[in-house]
C-alpha cells in the first residue's frame, strides 16, 4: 500500500496562474480521470485551524494525515492560550525576570509558521507587566504571504513599539532578514543560515540601518527581484553607531514562532546543544519558544503554550500490528513523512519495523533546478518495492511547495512535468508489485501562482500591468486517487472529507480496523460482480 503526497499541488480554477493546470501532466490527469477520484479539503477546520480563511500547510496536512482525526493546531492553541492568559504562566514570569527581553520570529499574518498577532499580544503582555526593555528581531516573510509585504508588518509594529516606549520603557527593533536567508533553516539543510541568524541577533553583526523600515525599503530600492524572503541580514544601529539589541548576560529570549519545523535549529543554538554554529562568547541567557517544537527531544525544554498531543497515530497502529513501513523523502520534506506524519516525533517509531530514508536536496535555488531530488525519491521507492518486504511505502515529492514558493510560473510548470515523469515511474513500479496506490496531496501552492483580486477573483497585476506572483499556498482542496488495478475497493461516500480521513482510509487497505475515533475511511470494498 502506497501513499505518495504531491506536496503543494491543489485543484485549482484552471487559470492563467495555475501551474498544475497549465502543465503536461498525463499522468496524474489520466489517473484523476481513469481511476476513482475525489477532492479533499486540506484548509482550515478540516486540518485544526481556526478559520476557513487559514491556509493548509505541510505541517498540519501531514500531522492530519498521519493521525487520522482532527487535531486543534498552532494557531488555534496559541490564539486560546494568549486569550485565556495561561501562556503567561510559569514559563513567561521566568523569561520576563531580569535583562531585556528578545523576542524573534516571522513578521506576518500568514498564520503558518507565526502570526504578527500573537507578537502585538506578548509586546502588551510585557509592558502591562513592567518589562522595562524589549527587543523584537524581525524575519520577513513574503512566502506565506506577498512577497514584498513586510513594511505593511513591520511599519505598524514600529508604531507599536514607540507607543509602548513611555514611562521609563525602552520598546525597539533590533535586528532582521529574510526567512529564507537568515535563522529559519529546517532538516539540517542550510546550517549557514543558522549561523548568520545567531550573528544578526546575538552579536550585531549585519548591514547597519537607523529603521526596520528604512532597511527594507532600501534593501528594495537596491534590487527590484529581491523579495522578503531573502532579505540579507541588517541591523538597527543608534545615534553613536552601536546595534541596539545584541543579546546579553542576563537576557531573556523568546522564539515566538509556533510551527515546529523551522525553529528547532535555532533553538539548539539558544540552548547550548549540539549544533554546527559557532556560539564562542556566548551569553548566558534564558531561552523559551511559544511551543515546544520537538517533544522527543524536549526542545525546547521551556515553552508558552503546549503542543497538540497526538497519539494513536496510523505509524503507532501499523507497528502494534507488525506491519513493516518505508518512508522517504528529499531533505526539504523528509521531517513531513516522518516527524510529522507520527505526530511530532523524531526519529523510527520500531527500528525493526521500519526504515526512513532521507535522499539530500539539492543547494541550487528551486526555480533554477525545479527537478530537485524527485528523481531519487522515486528510486528509493522502487527500490523498497523491489525488495518486497514493506507492507506501506509513503513518500512526498516537495517540488510543487518548494518551487511555487518562489513565485516562478515557468519553473514550477516544470516541477509540476518533473513530479509527473516521477509519478509515472511510481504508477509503473506499484502495479508490478501488485499493490495499491493512493496519491493525495498535503495543501496547494502551484496551482495558484497569481495573486487574485478579493472583489473580482482576477489577477492582480504590478504598475507594469503583468501578474503579481503568489508565493503563498492556496485554499484550493487536493487531489485523493486511488490506483487499485485488481479493482478490489472503490470509493466510499464521505461528504466533507479531508485530509484527517486518508489514516483510516490506508488502516483499511492494510486490512487493519480503524478505531472509532478515526474520520471514516475514503474506500469501501468493491461489489463482486454478479
Amino acid at each position: 500500500m502506497v501513499l505518495c503526497i504531491l506536496d503543494g499541488v491543489g485543484l485549482g480554477r484552471h487559470d492563467a496562474g495555475d501551474a498544475v493546470f497549465h502543465a503536461a501532466m498525463p499522468t496524474l490527469k489520466g489517473l484523476l480521470a481513469e481511476h476513482p477520484s475525489r477532492s479533499l479539503r486540506a484548509h482550515g477546520a478540516a486540518v485544526g485551524l481556526p478559520s476557513e480563511d487559514d491556509m493548509g500547510n505541510s505541517e498540519v496536512g501531514h500531522n492530519a494525515l498521519g493521525a487520522g482525526r482532527v487535531y486543534e493546531q498552532g494557531a488555534s492553541l496559541v490564539d486560546g492560550a494568549l486569550a485565556s492568559g495561561s501562556a503567561f504562566g510559569e514559563t513567561w514570569r521566568w523569561l520576563t525576570q531580569t535583562g531585556t527581553l528578545h523576542l524573534i520570529g516571522l513578521v506576518s499574518d500568514g498564520n503558518v509558521h507565526s502570526n504578527i498577532r500573537h507578537l502585538h499580544i506578548l509586546l502588551q503582555r510585557a509592558a502591562a507587566d513592567g518589562i522595562r526593555r524589549a527587543r523584537v528581531h524581525v524575519l520577513t516573510d513574503g512566502r506565506d504571504v506577498e512577497e514584498r509585504s513586510a513594511p505593511s508588518f513591520v511599519e505598524p509594529l514600529e508604531a507599536l513599539l514607540r507607543a509602548l516606549s513611555v514611562d521609563g520603557r525602552d520598546y525597539q527593533i533590533a535586528s532582521g532578514g529574510g526567512r529564507m536567508w537568515i535563522t529559519m533553516d529546517r532538516y539540517e539543510a542550510d546550517w549557514p543560515m543558522v549561523q548568520r541568524g545567531w550573528d544578526c541577533h546575538v552579536r550585531g553583526l549585519g548591514r547597519a540601518f537607523p529603521s526596520a523600515s528604512a532597511a527594507i525599503r532600501t534593501l528594495y530600492a537596491e534590487d527590484e527581484r529581491r523579495t522578503d524572503q531573502w532579505l540579507p541580514a541588517f541591523v538597527i544601529t543608534g545615534p553613536d553607531g552601536a546595534p541596539v539589541g545584541r543579546v546579553e548576560d542576563g537576557d531573556g529570549v523568546l522564539f515566538f514562532n509556533f510551527r515546529g519545523d523551522r525553529a528547532i535549529e535555532i533553538s539548539r543554538a539558544f540552548e547550548g546543544r549540539p549544533c554546527p554554529v559557532d556560539r564562542a562568547g556566548a551569553p548566558k541567557i534564558r531561552y523559551a519558544g511559544m511551543m515546544q517544537y520537538d517533544g522527543d527531544e524536549r526542545l525546547p525544554a521551556r515553552y508558552l503554550v503546549e503542543p497538540p498531543a497526538i497519539e494513536g497515530t496510523v505509524g503507532e497502529r501499523l507497528v502494534a500490528a507488525g506491519l513493516r513501513t518505508f518512508a522517504v523523502s528529499e531533505t526539504q520534506k523528509f521531517g513531513h513523512v516522518t516527524y510529522f506524519f507520527n505526530g511530532n516525533r523524531s526519529g523510527l517509531l520500531d527500528p525493526n519495523l521500519e526504515r526512513y530514508v532521507c535522499v539530500p536536496s539539492t543547494q541550487r535555488p528551486f526555480d533554477e533546478a525545479p527537478e530537485m531530488s524527485a528523481a531519487g525519491i522515486t528510486d528509493a521507492a522502487l527500490g523498497a518495492l523491489a525488495e518486497g518486504v514493506f507492507d506501506h511505502i509513503r513518500l512526498n515529492y516537495a517540488n510543487g511547495d518548494m518551487v511555487g514558493h518562489t513565485g516562478d510560473l515557468q519553473a514550477t510548470i516544470r516541477a509540476m512535468e518533473v513530479v509527473d515523469a516521477e509519478l509515472n515511474r511510481l504508477v509503473a513500479g506499484v502495479r508490478a508489485a501488485k499493490g495499491v496506490l493512493l496519491v493525495t496531496a498535503d495543501h496547494g501552492n502551484a496551482d495558484q501562482m497569481f495573486q487574485l483580486d478579493k472583489k473580482t477573483g482576477s489577477p492582480t497585476l504590478d504598475a507594469s500591468g503583468r501578474p503579481v506572483p503568489r508565493t503563498a499556498h492556496s485554499l484550493n482542496p487536493v487531489p485523493f486517487v486511488l490506483v487499485d488495478p485488481a479493482r478490489r475497493w472503490t470509493l466510499a461516500d464521505v461528504p466533507g472529507a479531508g485530509l484527517a480521513n486518508v489514516g483510516a482510509t490506508l488502516l483499511t487497505l492494510l486490512g487493519l480496523t480503524p478505531p472509532p475515533e478515526y474520520l471514516p475511511s475514503l474506500v469501501t470494498p468493491a461489489r463482486s460482480p454478479e
